[in-house]
């Protein structure tokens, strides 16, 4: 037992001497190449004074990176995200020039510019020094990483349960990729772009790729709602207007996110997939998550972990971190700005502008939110939490901008597949297995703007309409992601849901708003849903204008007469009750795509005039209402078919759906048509709550030392949630009787359980 300690200590100490010799050798290096750089007295020194000057100053830089940096990233989490980045030069040359104080004799020295570059060397060739050598030794780097996540897990309160461990119950790791369809994803494996997926694919005990298809409105907001918390009713888009409050609903926006969030535990009664013992990272919604790191719905909220730029310390606090990552971001911004050229000079088309901001919030999200996310799942495997789900945005943001299929995203996912083989080795030295299941929440359809072919906007199709004035000059939407509106957040600029151009100038202007290639009309001064009666006696020629527009696939609007109907060219108008697949305007969205347009009707914010536009099933083309060649949001082509990409060790998805369905229903999709894969998000969520339950069995709220047996509830939760009965009011001490908590597949109702409960 005592040889053991004695040669881990050695270990460890050949470690720390073997750093700092390197970097000892590298500072004497740059003292030679920088003439600004000095170790020796004016004077001269010997080989053996310079040699010890070098050792001095690469010990003390060393240990002031390890002792201050930490509590100078902690301080200055008051600053911006991005601020911090361009800090982290000045921040490590600052202790540095520290450093160099401290020789003695006063024989370092080096002007401001030049410590910046001598820091950034040091901290990169230390941390490269530094992971090889633990590499090395496997079961080092593993005890230093569950060290680490001990000290976090015990600063955070996060108890370690006995039954975490190679041996117990596996955990699972949701990774989605954001924007990546199924057909993307298995041609980027066959095409050796992603050798990490291909190498789970091919391995006949490895994973098994599903596609599944995303509601009507397949982008983010809708299809991580439904994922994460069961449900996303009355998401009819990625923004909509509401006219009882005169508001736009955003997906992006932090506000919006925490009422769509809490509109689905009020429907749902359950607090989200990752409620019991889960971390959610990088997503618009928390899932119910206790540990949480740049969620969009927890922006806006204050207090101890909730603020969105608390996710970033955990990776900052490591100024090799700090200095790689900005390194690479400084980098992504020119490869952006080489691409952009290089599309230009070859007059590439369809193309949209990416100038301004744009490289840098492309940075941003390939690079910073990236390695920020990727870093927080690791700590969390290493932390022993049961399930973790994370979102990595890079793919969606540059395809939204150079296309789906263009060498800029391939690019990309190659990157990206570098970050889930990270992830896959580190799994074999966490404290517990894990299971790794990747998805994505929809993917990308390709085309040119509707702007860019029609030479005008939806908004300004609908005004000409309604008969009201154009601009002579078109004025384009602006493209918005999820991307751009963390930017903003992590800028501490407020995230503007709607354009000015996108509130009504009076009420008897319609609100036009775009969703990719889903356009939503809404009309203020008309209480309620208008119909098509009342908007032809106001407006004769909006609705027949739109629907024989070439870049217009199909309207859905409310009719007096008929119920809903779908309006398209030539003076189809076909009731909605009546609307079959392969039939009318929407023939050639798909199977399953009256269904979709069946299900928002029904919602109480689908917008008076719901317009998809067209679909090229040859090309796969649709045109987008925003600026974007990639896009996503309505029906038509590969928007609408993701991914699931999953062990093969858990039920098939449709054997999942199947055991959760009412006795007497079958599997079959619309029409009864066999289903490939799950249909809806909410589907998708089933799914992953029963993966879930076959991994850890019983899911029980975990208990911290001193727990008087209530459970702390920090959501704000609407009325009728109960406990057993129990009314549970916003951040209330409720007693948990012992027999509520088990929740198992043959349990009772979920809904007597606590939603969002943490013990």
């Amino acid at each position: 037992m005592n040889d053991g300690r004695w040669r881990k200590a050695g270990g460890t100490l050949i470690r720390v001497i073997s750093v700092w010799a390197v970097s000892t050798l590298t500072m004497l290096a740059l003292a030679g190449i920088l003439p600004d750089f000095q170790l020796q007295a004016d004077d001269g020194d010997t080989v053996t004074r310079t040699a010890f000057t070098a050792a001095w100053g690469a010990g003390a830089f060393g240990l002031l990176s390890a002792l201050v940096w930490p509590v100078l990233v902690r301080a200055l989490l008051i600053v911006p995200a991005l601020v911090l980045g361009a800090l982290v030069f000045f921040l490590n040359g600052s202790l540095l020039l520290i450093a160099l104080r401290l020789i003695p004799d006063g024989r370092g020295d080096a002007n401001p510019e030049t410590a910046v570059v001598v820091a950034a060397v040091m901290s990169a060739v230390a941390s490269a020094t530094s992971t090889a050598l633990a590499v090395r030794d496997d079961d080092a780097y593993r005890r230093r990483l569950s060290r680490l996540a001990d000290r976090r897990r015990r600063r955070s309160g996060t108890p370690q349960t006995a039954d975490r461990g190679r041996n117990g119950p596996p955990g699972i790791v949701f990774l989605q990729l954001d924007g990546v369809g199924h057909d993307v994803l298995a041609q980027a494996a066959a095409d050796g772009l992603m050798p990490t997926v291909a190498g789970l694919l091919a391995d006949e005990a490895g994973h098994r790729l599903t596609p599944w298809t995303t509601d009507w409105s397949s982008q983010t907001g809708a299809s991580q709602l439904g994922i994460l918390h069961g449900s996303n009713h009355d998401v009819p888009a990625f923004r909509w207007f509401e006219k009882e409050t005169g508001t736009v609903m955003v997906s992006s926006r932090p506000a919006s996110a925490l009422e769509l969030q809490r509109r689905a535990i009020a429907r749902t009664h359950d607090g989200g997939l990752l409620t019991v013992d889960g971390a959610s990272r990088g997503n618009l919604f928390s899932g119910g998550a206790d540990q949480l790191a740049l969620v969009l719905s927890m922006a806006a909220r204050r207090g101890k972990g909730r603020r969105s730029r608390a996710g970033y310390f955990a990776y900052f606090s490591d100024p090799a971190n700090a200095v790689r990552t900005a390194l690479s971001f400084v980098a992504e911004v020119g490869r952006e700005m080489g691409q952009s050229l290089r599309a230009r000079v070859r007059k590439e088309s369809p193309r949209v502008k990416r100038g301004g901001l744009y490289p840098f919030i492309r940075a941003f999200a390939t690079v910073v939110e990236r390695d920020v996310v990727v870093s927080a799942v690791i700590g969390d495997m290493f932390a022993g939490r049961t399930a973790v789900y994370a979102d990595l945005v890079a793919y969606d943001e540059v395809a939204h901008h150079s296309g789906p299929h263009s060498r800029d995203a391939e690019k990309v996912l190659t990157r990206l597949d570098r970050s889930l083989g990270l992830i896959l080795k580190v799994a074999d030295h966490t404290p517990r297995a894990y299971r790794i299941v990747l998805l994505s929440d929809h993917g990308q359809s390709p085309g040119e703007t509707f702007a860019g072919r029609y030479g005008l906007t939806l908004k300004d199709l609908v005004r000409a309409g309604c008969g009201l004035p154009v601009p002579r000059r078109a004025q384009r939407t602006r493209s918005a992601s999820e991307a751009r509106d963390a930017v903003r957040i992590a800028l501490h600029r407020p995230v503007v849901g709607v354009s000015e151009a996108e509130h009504p100038a009076k009420p008897s202007d319609p609100v036009v708003l775009a969703s990719g290639n889903l356009g939503l009309l809404s009309f203020p001064d008309i209480e309620g849903r208008a119909t098509r009666e009342q908007l032809d006696r106001r407006y004769p020629a909006l609705l027949g204008t739109l629907a024989a527009h070439p870049g217009i696939g199909f309207l859905l609007v409310k009719s007096q007469k008929h119920g809903s109907v779908v309006l398209g060219p030539g003076g189809a108008e076909i009731p909605l009750a009546e609307l079959r697949d392969g039939e009318g305007p929407m023939a050639v969205f798909g199977p399953g795509a009256a269904d979709a347009v069946r299900r928002t009707d029904g919602f109480p914010h689908v917008a008076d005039v719901m317009v998809n536009s067209m679909y090229d099933p040859e090309t796969g083309r649709v045109h987008a209402f925003e600026e974007q060649i990639g896009s996503h949001g309505g029906l038509g082509g590969e928007q609408s078919r993701p991914f699931l990409l999953w062990p093969r060790t858990l039920t098939d998805p449709l054997d999942a759906m199947a055991a959760d369905l009412p006795p007497g229903t079958s599997e079959a999709g619309p029409a009864g048509i066999p289903q490939a894969g799950p249909v809806g998000a909410e589907a998708v969520h089933r799914v992953l709550a029963r993966w879930l339950r076959e991994l850890s069995g019983p899911q029980v709220p975990l208990q911290q030392e001193g727990f008087t047996g209530a459970v702390r509830v920090d959501e704000p939760f609407p009325e009728g949630v109960a406990v057993a009965g129990t009314p549970v009011s916003a951040s209330a001490d409720v007693p948990v009787p012992a027999e509520v908590v088990p929740l198992r597949a043959d349990a009772p109702d979920p809904g007597d359980a606590v939603p969002g409960a943490r013990g």
